[in-house]
Formats: structure tokens, sequence, C-alpha cells
């Protein structure tokens, strides 16, 4: 099965399309909430709808609104306040709209958006971005290659042999193609380290073990880079 974007990477380019005119409004609610989710927001005046979310955004002026992927030790995509990158944190991801930002929380079927504050954040751009992930897919290929994925996780040999095979992703109008193709590649760098991960892949030392993972982090924070700066609108190319 193919990735699919992260709830909050969907969020950012459907609203950012509504914001700038290219995308009609039930169309970008039919595509946000698509899937066995039902959508809550917690934390807007106006109420607990999607909808909700898109009018305050054009309330507040906002033009765009963008990703973050952070871990611990890596808030990519967050500038703070504290309580925005700790519940991000936990989430592992973030909806940032100007100064406020939407984390979501997924309790049975239901995506809660919690609203919280949000300070200013510094991204990658598309360019450096692009570059890293390329750099990261044939190091860590290579790496992986050295301690012979294809013995203990024939999948990811697979996925590494088959990199021009892409996600199918459906961006709105006026996305960026090279950010609709750096997102598709981002997804696809992503799911291999999490398919690689997954479990020791009969690993016989902790040392085995360390080198895999040391093999992957730098694909690893790199897809969550490619992905953040396909999704913030705030790094695009100009048209």
């Amino acid at each position: 099965m193919s990735p699919e974007l992260p709830l909050s990477a969907r969020l950012a380019w459907w609203m950012t399309a509504w914001l700038r005119g290219a995308e009609v409004t039930d169309h970008v609610l039919d595509a946000v909430t698509d899937g066995d989710l039902a959508h809550l927001v917690d934390g807007l005046p106006g109420g607990t709808a999607m909808l909700e979310v898109l009018l305050e955004a054009r309330r507040s002026g906002a033009t765009g609104a963008g990703l973050a992927l952070p871990v611990e030790g890596d808030l990519l995509g967050l500038g703070g306040p504290r309580d925005l990158n700790d519940a991000a944190i936990e989430s592992g991801e973030a909806v940032v709209v100007g100064t406020w930002a939407l984390v979501p929380e997924v309790v049975g079927e239901v995506c809660h958006w919690r609203v919280h504050q949000a300070a200013r954040r510094q991204l990658p751009d598309v360019g450096e971005a692009d570059r890293m992930l390329r750099e990261a897919l044939l190091t860590s290929a290579r790496q992986l290659a050295d301690l012979d994925v294809a013995r203990w996780r024939p999948d990811v040999a697979d996925r590494l042999m088959n990199l021009g095979h892409r996600p199918a992703l459906e961006p709105p109008l006026g996305t960026p193609a090279r950010c609709a193709d750096l997102a598709a590649r981002g997804l696809q760098g992503w799911a291999i380290t999490e398919l690689a991960l997954e479990d020791d892949g009969g690993a016989v030392s902790s040392y085995e073990i360390e080198a895999r993972r040391a093999a992957l982090q730098p694909l690893e924070r790199a897809s969550r880079r490619a992905l953040v700066a396909a999704c913030s609108p705030e790094v695009w190319p100009e048209p």
C-alpha cells in the first residue's frame, strides 16, 4: 500500500489552496475529512466544525498553512511556545497558521484538532530539502546494502530498488509541481525507514541493530524535512 500524507500535511495543503482561492470550500472540506475519522476542532470560539478552521484562518489574515513534523531533539517546523512544542511532539505533527496552530489527537474514531498559540518558525527551503533527501537516499541505500538489507528485510530492499515508483498523491490546485514531487519522495523515504525499523529484522547483535538505525537516521530526518518544506507555502518557489 502507498503511504498517505499525515493528517496535518493534508490540512496544510488544502487550507492553503482555499485561502489562495484555488479550491472551493466543499472540495476542501471533503479532502481534509476524507477517511474513517470524524474531525472536531477544540479551542475556536466559532464552533467545532472544520469549516471554522478555514474561517478563522481567513479572519486572521493568513495566506497559507504549513506543516510541522517534530520529534524529540528536532522541533522541525515549530518555533514555540513550549505547550505547542510538547503537544506537537506527542502527536508527531501540527499545522501552523501564522500566530496559531492546530495539533491533531486521534481518540477512537475522532480526530480532535486542538488550537495553540504559535511563534515564528524557521524552515528548510525546498531546494535544500530536495538535495538533502536525494543525498540521504543514496547514502542510506549504500549503507543498507552493505548491511545486507536484502537478507533481513527483502521488502525494504525492494523499495530501495524501486525509488522511481513514488506514492500517488493528488495535491490541491495551486500546489507547485516541484513540491508535490518532493512530498511524494519524502513519503517514500519515510515509509522505507518505518518499514526497516518495524523490528530488528533478525539482527543477531546490538551492534547490528545500532548500525541499521544509524544508516536510517539521516533518511528519516531528510524525509521529514522534505515533507515539511513541500507542505509549507512560506518556502515554496515563486510561480
